[in-house]
C-alpha cells in the first residue's frame, strides 16, 4: 500500500511535472527483468480498492523532511524537480526546465477548451499522388541519381537552383541545365567514366581502326586486275587498269560473282551440248502441273499423278527433248520424278539449284539451258517462274487433283502441230505462242483446225472437179492388167503422201497417224520389256554406288597409310636392282 506522502506526491505531479525528454531505458529493463524472475507467478489478479485510514488524518506527517528532502513541502518547485545528483545509468541528463511563462494561460493554445476541429492541427501533408507504373527491371535497374540529388526540379524535368555536386558554392560555376552534372562545370565528362568504360572504348576504337584497314585492303585486293583473258572477256564493262573507277568496277564484278553462288544457277550451261541439236525442247514444271501433293492428318503427304501424264510424256518424247524444271529441292523432287517416270522418258531433270533467285522468287532462266530459245517452250503454272522469257511460256491453271482433268492432254494437238511445222524448216515457236496469247489454247486450236479442215475439203473438191475421171490410156493399161505406177512422196513408214492427201487427209492428219504408230510401238515395248529394263537400271545404279563408295574409302584412308595402297616390291625387282 502506498504511503500518504507518496500519494500526495502523485496527486500534485501534473501541476509541477516537466516534460521528460529522454526515455528511461534502464528502469524499464529492470522492471521487465524483475517481472520475468523465475519462480514468480506473473498472472494478473484483481486487488481490492485502496482503503485509507481516516483515523490517521490527525496524526502528524510521518515523512521527515530532513531524512527525505525530496518530499519537503517547503521546497520550491525547481528544487523538488531538479535531480540533486548525477543521473543513473541509462538516464540522459535533462536540460534546464522551461520557464513557467511557457505554460501560462495567456497562450492562445492553452486559453481554454475548444472544439476538436480547432484543436486539430491543419493538415500540411499533400494528398497521396497517383500510383506510378513500376519500372521494368528486366533491362536493368534504372538510375535514381536525378531523383535523389536533383531535388524537386529534377523530377519535373527542370534544374535545381543549386546543384549539390557544386562544392564551390559559386552559382556562376553551376552546370548547364539538363547536363546532370556530367557536362560543363569544373569536372569534364571523362571524370565520370570508370576504368571499365575506358577499356571498352579503347577496344572499340581499335576494332574500328582494324575494320577500316581490313576493308581498305579487301577493296584493293578485289579491285586488282583480271588474272586471265577469259575473266577479262567475261567482264567487258570492267577492263584492266589502275584507276579508282576501274578498280571499283572490278571489285563490284567480283563481289557479284561471289554472291552469285547463292542467287545464280549452279552452272552457266544447265544442259550439255548435243550434236545434232534437238529440233525442239519442251520444259515442264512439276508441282501442280504433272503432279499434285497434299497433306492430311489421316494419310500425311500424298502425291497424285495427273490424268494422261504418261501418254503426254511418251507421245511427245518423239518430237521434243523433254526437260522437267522444278523449283523444289532435289532431295524432295528426285524421288517423285523417279516414280513418275521410271523408264526415263524425260531426258533431263532440273531442280531448285538450277533456278535464279531474284527478289524472293525462284526464276527459271531459259537462257541458261544451252538451247535455242526460238525452239524452246516452257509450260508452267506460275507466271513469276517465267518472267524472264514470257514469250516462250504457256501458263496453265494449277491442277488441284481433279480425277477427270483434260488440261494437259488437251495441249497435245497444238504441240504436235508445232512439231510438224518445225519439220519443214526454221520455225520460231514464239510467233505461234504469241498468236495464242490471252486465249484458251485447247479451244482456240480446235477452232482453227476445224476451219482449216473445211477450207482444205473445199479445195480438194475443186481439184477433183477439174480432172477427168478416166482416160483412154488408163483404160487400156487396166484392160491389159498393168496398173499405173504409183507416184508421190513415200514416208519412212510406207505411207504414200499423195494417196493420203487424195483421200482427204491433211498433213496434220498424216503426221498424227505416224505419231500414233510410233507411240503404240513404244507402249508395246514398255509392256513387254519394262520390268527387265527396270532391273537392269537398278543393277547399274547399285554398281555405280558401290564404285563411288569404294573411291570415297580409298581417298579417305590414303592419307592415313599412303604406303599401304602401293604393292610391296617383288623379289625379281629387287634382284634386278642389285
Amino acid at each position: 500500500m502506498l504511503s500518504r506522502a507518496a500519494f500526495r506526491a502523485l496527486r500534485t505531479a501534473p501541476a509541477l511535472a516537466v516534460p521528460r525528454r529522454a526515455p528511461i531505458a534502464s528502469t524499464s529493463q529492470r522492471i521487465r527483468f524483475y517481472a520475468n524472475k523465475s519462480g514468480r507467478d506473473n498472472t494478473w489478479k484483481p486487488t481490492g480498492p485502496i482503503k485509507f485510514d481516516e483515523s490517521n488524518k490527525a496524526r502528524p506527517n510521518p515523512v521527515n523532511p530532513n531524512e527525505q528532502p525530496e518530499f519537503d513541502t517547503a521546497a520550491s518547485p525547481e528544487r523538488n524537480t531538479t535531480p540533486s545528483g548525477s543521473p543513473g545509468p541509462g538516464i540522459s541528463e535533462a536540460s534546464e526546465p522551461a520557464p513557467a511563462r511557457d505554460f501560462a494561460k495567456e497562450q492562445e493554445e492553452f486559453s481554454g477548451p475548444k472544439s476538436p476541429g480547432e484543436n486539430t492541427a491543419p493538415e500540411t501533408e499533400s494528398p497521396d499522388e497517383a500510383q506510378k507504373p513500376l519500372p521494368d527491371l528486366r533491362q536493368g535497374i534504372p538510375s535514381t541519381f536525378g531523383a535523389e540529388f536533383g531535388g524537386p526540379g529534377a523530377k519535373a524535368g527542370g534544374h535545381h537552383p543549386h546543384d549539390p555536386n557544386n562544392i564551390t558554392e559559386d552559382p556562376t560555376k553551376e552546370p548547364a541545365a539538363g547536363a546532370g552534372g556530367r557536362e560543363g562545370g569544373e569536372l569534364p565528362k571523362s571524370a565520370y567514366e570508370t576504368s571499365t568504360d575506358r577499356r571498352r572504348n579503347k577496344v572499340a576504337n581499335g576494332a574500328y581502326i582494324i575494320s577500316a584497314l581490313v576493308g581498305t585492303l579487301t577493296a584493293v585486293f578485289m579491285g586488282r586486275n583480271w588474272e586471265s583473258e577469259e575473266e577479262e572477256k567475261s567482264n567487258p564493262d570492267a577492263p584492266n587498269g589502275w584507276g579508282l573507277g576501274l578498280m571499283y568496277k572490278r571489285a563490284l564484278a567480283r563481289w557479284r560473282g561471289q554472291m552469285g553462288y547463292y542467287t545464280e544457277p549452279t552452272f552457266p550451261k544447265l544442259l550439255p551440248d548435243m550434236d545434232p541439236a534437238p529440233p525442239l525442247t519442251l520444259v515442264l514444271s512439276l508441282e501442280d502441273l504433272l503432279v499434285h501433293s497434299e497433306w492430311s492428318t489421316k494419310h500425311g503427304w500424298r502425291t497424285a499423278k495427273r490424268p494422261g501424264v504418261d501418254y503426254f510424256l511418251r507421245y511427245l518424247s518423239q518430237y521434243y527433248e523433254l526437260v522437267i524444271f522444278t523449283s523444289v529441292k532435289s532431295m524432295d523432287a528426285d524421288p517423285i520424278i523417279r516414280k513418275l517416270d521410271p523408264f526415263r522418258i524425260v531426258m533431263w531433270p532440273l531442280f531448285r539449284e538450277a533456278t535464279r533467285y531474284e527478289k524472293g522468287e525462284y526464276v527459271k532462266d531459259l537462257s541458261c539451258l544451252n538451247r535455242d530459245l526460238s525452239k524452246t517452250i516452257i509450260i508452267d503454272t506460275d507466271p513469276g517462274h517465267v518472267k524472264l522469257q514470257p514469250e516462250n511460256a504457256i501458263i496453265l491453271p494449277k491442277w488441284k487433283g481433279q480425277p477427270k482433268d483434260t488440261g494437259l492432254v488437251g495441249l497435245i494437238p497444238f504441240l504436235e502441230y508445232l512439231a510438224m511445222l518445225q519439220q519443214g524448216g526454221n520455225f520460231d515457236v514464239r510467233q505461234a505462242l504469241k498468236s495464242m496469247e490471252g486465249k484458251d489454247i485447247q479451244a482456240e486450236f480446235a477452232r482453227r483446225e476445224a476451219r482449216m479442215r473445211t477450207e482444205y475439203q473445199k479445195e480438194l473438191q475443186a481439184e477433183k472437179a477439174k480432172k477427168p475421171k478416166h482416160s483412154a490410156g488408163g483404160m487400156l493399161m487396166g484392160a491389159l492388167g498393168l496398173g499405173g505406177a504409183k507416184g508421190g512422196v513415200v514416208l519412212t513408214d510406207g505411207t504414200n503422201l499423195s494417196e493420203s492427201m487424195a483421200q482427204g487427209k491433211m498433213m496434220i492428219d498424216i503426221f498424227r497417224e505416224i505419231g500414233q504408230k510410233q507411240y503404240q510401238a513404244m507402249d508395246k515395248e514398255i509392256r513387254e520389256n519394262g520390268e527387265k529394263w527396270l532391273k537392269e537400271m537398278a543393277e547399274e545404279e547399285k554398281k555405280l554406288q558401290e564404285e563411288a563408295m569404294k573411291s570415297m574409302k580409298t581417298s579417305a584412308f590414303s592419307w592415313v597409310a599412303p604406303t599401304a595402297a602401293a604393292p610391296p616390291p617383288s623379289a625379281s625387282s629387287m634382284t634386278a636392282e642389285k
